[in-house]
């Protein structure tokens, strides 16, 4: 009988020794040629072979210390990245240069030198460090400062792979870089070797980058022959109604910057059944396959077409630029999404689109503005949601809008524009009668500017008056008044809210143009629940800062004491009033002295002679308000 059969039968264990299943050899145990069984220590010690770790290094210092243990990983992060990347020393060698070369206080001698050392570096390798992401930023500030001897060198060398360059993600900026300063003859050896890609590069999502029509002009492309080729690219798409990719939304904002007003207006004629109808009907299937995809056929394109800039900038073309009948259809077509729309990046700026460019705002309001109504409090609280109520109560702030989101708001088909209507009418005058339309044009124009500066002129496509739409859907809707019950239930957690701040205040002063003056009532009710929140005491034990020490909110009510005297008053008489030097030290101290900034003379008498000897003894410092 076997050792292992012994041990597996025996029913007491000895210390260090296991089991083993049948016709298995035990897992430390090892079989001699003479029966026994070897120790375990032993085993360990001849058949365990000395690991990394356990051999010391000559001249290698063990990392005991957080430091030399953090030096060991940092040096094998390095070991694998040379190991991964193969211009990874090369690399990290441009980027030490390029923080030099890149500086503005360096003189140019200097500069000319590094550029003339990197360039020395990535000579015969420069179509792969044009690919990399590090090494392609050097590559184009060396185009930038180099020669014109060595921007040929460089030219030449990625001349053959120009084509391929712009199509990638970051040397299609070095290719734009080399045109900016290349020759007329390299202009035109590019030019030759872009014959028959042209369409291929706009359809890209990398190689579409520039504006086509400065790309017709550059190439001398005649601008007809790229139309009717992107038309008969576009037509098919549109009739299949594949209107999703991000591809399809950027190739169709640059078709409508090189549009004529006939071919403008038949796509966007084409694109808005898309946008205003649930599905494409399939009048050939049968009636039992149509309830199959009943269900399925809830898509709307418009909406998801939302998940790009240039999306919501085709969005707000086929509402600007369609027909009164085309915007009913395409508010009817999101009822169901408005929700989505609301809290999306891009949705929620295609619901204040069409909020200050549809006439119709009876159907507006029980669409778009109900449901909104229904989900306030989320809504003032999101950083996307709250667009549409500030597009309400403050059109177009620069403070609440990006320029990238006004520009897309403001975004139109430059042939469907109106003032190409008038030009186009001048040009078909005579002489005469072209310099007396000037005259009025010019006239009109300057009434029109003169009339933005204090309310937000009526988008393309609507006709109704600006402040009389804003009012319609924000104040006889009854949106206000619910917003203003909102703000006064959640008063304290909106100014603490780094976006709810921004439609309290707006509330709170009353709108721009004041549009909610008429519910002045309701306003001096927000401006107590304010100052309320304002009277409690300061709580060490309490975890929240009072309102007056908190970043947002201590801002908030600082610009509410300066743009708004009522409130003003409301505040100091409830809150401060005999308690202002316990507030004149530490972050409050600048909503005490804002009482004393306010343009309002009231304001001022009415908290000077408690104020002023704060003043006097130091502990308050007025800022100059301009």
């Amino acid at each position: 009988m076997d050792s292992a059969g012994d041990l597996g039968s025996s029913k007491k264990r000895k210390r260090g020794t296991a089991t083993a299943k049948e016709g298995e050899k035990p897992r430390f145990l090892k079989q001699s040629k003479s029966a026994g069984a070897i120790p375990f220590n032993k085993i360990r010690a001849k058949h365990l072979k000395p690991t990394e770790k356990d051999v010391a290094v000559p001249g290698k210092k063990e990392g005991n210390t957080p430091k030399e243990r953090r030096l060991a990983a940092k040096e094998k992060v390095e070991a694998r990245k040379i190991k991964r990347k193969p211009n990874y020393i090369l690399e990290k060698e441009l980027a030490s240069l390029w923080e030099k070369m890149r500086c503005y206080s360096i003189g140019k001698v200097e500069r000319s030198k590094l550029v003339s050392e990197a360039l020395q570096k990535m000579y015969g390798k420069l179509l792969e460090v044009a690919s990399s992401h590090v090494s392609a930023r050097v590559l184009q500030t060396c185009i930038k400062y180099g020669s014109q001897e060595e921007r040929n060198v460089v030219f030449e060398e990625l001349r053959p792979h120009l084509l391929t360059l712009s199509r990638k993600k970051y040397a299609v900026h070095l290719v734009k870089k080399l045109l900016d300063v290349a020759s007329k003859k390299q202009l035109e050896g590019f030019i030759s070797s872009l014959h028959g890609h042209v369409s291929f590069l706009i359809r890209h999502t990398v190689g579409s980058a520039g504006i086509l029509a400065d790309l017709i002009s550059k190439l001398k492309l005649q601008k007809s022959s790229v139309l009717q080729h992107m038309t008969s690219i576009i037509q098919p798409l549109l009739e299949k109604g594949i209107v999703d990719y991000s591809i399809i939304h950027a190739t169709l904002v640059e078709y409508f910057t090189i549009a004529d007003r006939s071919s403008a207006a038949d796509v966007i004629q084409q694109l808005l059944p898309l946008l205003s109808q649930e599905s494409v009907t399939d009048d050939g299937l049968h009636a039992s396959s149509k309830r199959k995809n009943k269900r399925r056929k809830t898509r709307i394109p418009l909406v998801s077409m939302m998940h790009t800039r240039d999306g919501l900038k085709v969005g707000i073309f086929c509402i600007k630029h369609g027909t009164a009948k085309d915007r009913k259809k395409i508010v009817k077509g999101i009822k169901d999404h408005i929700r989505k729309l609301a809290f999306d990046q891009y949705g929620s700026l295609l619901l204040s689109c069409i909020l200050s460019v549809v006439d119709d705002t009876k159907l507006v309001t029980k669409i778009i503005i109900r449901e909104l109504q229904s989900m306030l409090k989320e809504l003032v609280l999101d950083k996307n949601g709250r667009r549409p109520l500030l597009l309400l109560l403050h059109p177009q702030c620069h403070r609440y809008f990006t320029p990238d989101d006004l520009a897309c708001l403001n975004s139109t088909v430059p042939s469907l524009c109106t003032q190409d209507e008038k030009e186009e009418g001048a040009t078909e005058a005579g002489p005469e009668k072209i310099l007396e339309i000037d005259t009025e044009a010019i006239t009109t124009q300057n009434n029109k500017y003169n009339d933005s500066l204090k309310t937000m002129q009526s988008a393309v496509g609507g006709k109704k008056e600006a402040l009389v739409r804003r009012k319609e859907l924000l104040v006889e809707s009854g949106l206000a008044e619910c917003l203003i019950e909102t703000c006064i239930d959640t008063a304290d957690e909106l100014l603490r809210s780094n976006f709810g701040r921004e439609v309290i205040f707006e509330v709170a002063v009353g709108g721009s143009d004041g549009i909610l003056h008429s519910l002045s009532d309701r306003l001096a009710d927000l401006h107590k629940a304010i100052a309320t929140v304002a009277t409690f005491p300061k709580s060490e034990e309490s975890e929240a800062d009072h309102i007056f020490e908190n970043f947002h909110s201590s801002r908030t009510i600082r610009k509410l004491i300066l743009d708004s005297p009522s409130f003003a008053e409301t505040l100091w008489k409830m809150a401060l009033e005999g308690k202002s030097a316990n507030w004149a030290k530490g972050h409050s101290c600048k909503v005490v002295s804002a009482f004393l900034e306010s343009s309002e003379m009231s304001v001022r008498d009415l908290t000077k002679s408690e104020l002023q000897p704060l003043v006097d003894s130091g502990i308050i410092k007025l800022s100059d308000r301009k």
